[in-house]
C-alpha cells in the first residue's frame, strides 16, 4: 500500500504521495531556473575537463574546468566549495553553467543577456573612436574606453587581441547598436570579493598579498580582488625603514597581519591596516639570545642623530653610540663627523636594557684604547719623538701617537737652551720632547724639552704630590728605611 500524506496548509485537500511531492516540487525549481539566470551551487565533483555542480534541482549542472581557472591558469577549487555562475542552457538531464555566454548565438540570446544582466564573452577586435570594437557571439559591440577597466586605460591597444567578459548595457536597433561594458562586471565581482572578504577575515589574520604601490608613508597590498590595505612604514620591517621601496617593491608577494578595520560611517572603503613585521615575532623578544655586554660585532648606522648614532646590530635591534663614545682620539662634536647613514660599523656592546629596549654601543673600544700601556710605552726620563698638534699661551700640546696628547708647560720652555726655536713651531711639526710624568688616569703626559734631561732639571716639573707612590710593597720598603734611619 502507497503511503499518503495531505498537503498541509495547501488548503486544496488533495493526497500526494512523496515520490509525487518531490518530483513536482524539484520540477518546479528547475522550472523557476532559466537561461542566464545567476545560480550558486556546491562543486559535487571535479573531472579532467568538466566539473559538476549541484543546483538544488534534480539535474546537476555541468562547467568547463577551464571556465574556473584563476588569471594565472591555475584551478584552485575543491569539492565541497560554493560557486557562483550564470546558466547558458539547460535540457532534462543537465544544466550548462558557464561564467559568462559565449560561442556562436543568436540576437535572441544577446537581447536575453541584456535583459538578466548574463555576462559575455568578446574579444576586443581593434581601437576605434571613442573606445573598442569587440566580438561578442558573432556580433560587432562597442564598449567606451572608459568602460574597458576599473584602473585608468592609457593606452586602449593593450586590450586588443585578447577575450574578456562584458555586460551588455544597451541593446538598441534589433541589435544593431550594442554597448558592452567589462568595468561594471568588475566592479561586481570586486564588491562580491570585499563582502566575502570581511566576511571571512578577523584581525589577527595572516594573509598573503600583492604590492600594488608605495607612498613616502607606506605600501598598500592587494590582499583580496579589489581590497587594498595599507602597511604603513613603522609596519614594514622590525628595522628601521626610511623609505618603502628599502623593503618592498610593486608587484611582491608578501604576507601580512591584519591589524584592523576602520569603516568610517559605512563607506564602502574602509581603511585596512596591515602589519609586514608582525608576522615574525619582535626581535626585542629574543635579545638576549642575540647580544651580551661586552660582545664586538659589526653593524649597520641607521640614523644620526644630535647626541649619536643608532647602529642596528641585529635586524630590528637598534643600539646607540652617544657622541662621547665615538673616538678616543679626539673630540666628538657631531656623529656625521665620525660616520655616515648606511655605513657599516664595528661596535662594542657596553650595555643591554631588555626592559627599556635599549642597547649602548661603543666605536671607540672596538678600535681600541690608545691609553693602554701608555705607562709602559712612555717612561718618565724618555725622549721620544711627537708631532706639534696646537700652540696655547700655556704651552705646546704635542701628540705621540693618534689619541695620546702631552704637554710641554711654557715653563718648562723657558729653561731649554733655546726656547726661540719652540716658538717657530707650528701645528704639524716634528719636535722631540721629554717625558717628565704621566697621570693614566686623568689622561695627561707632561713634557718638556730633551735637553732638560742632562742636568735632571726637567725632575723639577714632576707633580710634587701624587694620589699613590708605587705598590704596597713599596710604600712598606720605604716606612722600614725611614725607621731604619
Amino acid at each position: 500500500m502507497t503511503d499518503k500524506f495531505e498537503e498541509n496548509g495547501a488548503g486544496s485537500g488533495e493526497d500526494m504521495s512523496f515520490a509525487d511531492m518531490l518530483e513536482a516540487y524539484d520540477s518546479e525549481v528547475s522550472h523557476d531556473i532559466r537561461q542566464g539566470d545567476r545560480i550558486e551551487g556546491e562543486i559535487l565533483s571535479i573531472g579532467k575537463d568538466q566539473v559538476y555542480i549541484g543546483t538544488g534541482t534534480k539535474s546537476d549542472g555541468v562547467v568547463d574546468r577551464a571556465d574556473l581557472l584563476d588569471e594565472n591558469g591555475e584551478f584552485l577549487y575543491s569539492p565541497g566549495d560554493r560557486v557562483k555562475l550564470y546558466v547558458v542552457s539547460k535540457n532534462e538531464s543537465e544544466i550548462i553553467l558557464s561564467k559568462a555566454m559565449s560561442g556562436a548565438g543568436t540576437i535572441a540570446m544577446l537581447e536575453e543577456a541584456s535583459h538578466n544582466r548574463t555576462p559575455v564573452e568578446g574579444r576586443v577586435s581593434e581601437v576605434i573612436k571613442g573606445g573598442l570594437s569587440v566580438e561578442v557571439m558573432g556580433q560587432r559591440c562597442f564598449c567606451p574606453v572608459s568602460q574597458i577597466d576599473i584602473k585608468y586605460v592609457e593606452d586602449p591597444g593593450e586590450y586588443v587581441g585578447h577575450s574578456f567578459h562584458f555586460f551588455i548595457t544597451r541593446f538598441a536597433e534589433n541589435g544593431k547598436n550594442i554597448v558592452v561594458s567589462r568595468r561594471d562586471l568588475l566592479e561586481e565581482e570586486q564588491k562580491e570579493a570585499r563582502k566575502s572578504f570581511f566576511d571571512s577575515v578577523a584581525p589577527g589574520d595572516v594573509l598573503q598579498g600583492r604590492v600594488t604601490r608605495l607612498m613616502p608613508y607606506g605600501a598598500f597590498v592587494e590582499v583580496a580582488s579589489g581590497v587594498e590595505g595599507m602597511v604603513h612604514i613603522s609596519e614594514l620591517s622590525w628595522s628601521r625603514v626610511e623609505k618603502s621601496e628599502e623593503v618592498v617593491a610593486p608587484g611582491d608577494v608578501v604576507d601580512v597581519k591584519l591589524l584592523g578595520v576602520q569603516d568610517e560611517g559605512g563607506n564602502k572603503n574602509p581603511k585596512i591596516s596591515l602589519s609586514m613585521k608582525q608576522v615574525s615575532a619582535d626581535p626585542w623578544e629574543r635579545a638576549g639570545s642575540l647580544v651580551s655586554t661586552g660582545d664586538q660585532v659589526t653593524g649597520k648606522v641607521v640614523r644620526i642623530a644630535p647626541f649619536g648614532a643608532f647602529v642596528e646590530i641585529a635586524p630590528g635591534l637598534d643600539g646607540l653610540v652617544h657622541l662621547s663614545e665615538m673616538s678616543y682620539t679626539r673630540r666628538v662634536v657631531k656623529a656625521d663627523d665620525v660616520v655616515s647613514q648606511g655605513e657599516m660599523v664595528e661596535v662594542v656592546v657596553k650595555d643591554v636594557d631588555l626592559e627599556k629596549k635599549r642597547i649602548s654601543l661603543s666605536i671607540r673600544d672596538a678600535h681600541g684604547d690608545p691609553w693602554t700601556g701608555v705607562m709602559e710605552k712612555y717612561k718618565p726620563g724618555t725622549v721620544i719623538q711627537g708631532v706639534v698638534e696646537k700652540k696655547e699661551p700655556f704651552g705646546i700640546f704635542v701628540q705621540l701617537e693618534p689619541g695620546v696628547t702631552g704637554l710641554i708647560p711654557s715653563s718648562s720652555i723657558s729653561k731649554a737652551a733655546d726656547s726661540s726655536g719652540f716658538d717657530k713651531l707650528k701645528p704639524g711639526d716634528e719636535v722631540a720632547v721629554l717625558v717628565v710624568d704621566i697621570d693614566p688616569d686623568k689622561r695627561r703626559i707632561s713634557l718638556a724639552p730633551p735637553e732638560l734631561k742632562e742636568s735632571d732639571a726637567w725632575k723639577a716639573f714632576v707633580p710634587k704630590e701624587k694620589k699613590s707612590t708605587g705598590t704596597m710593597g713599596d710604600i712598606f720598603k720605604a716606612a722600614m728605611e725611614k725607621k731604619k734611619r
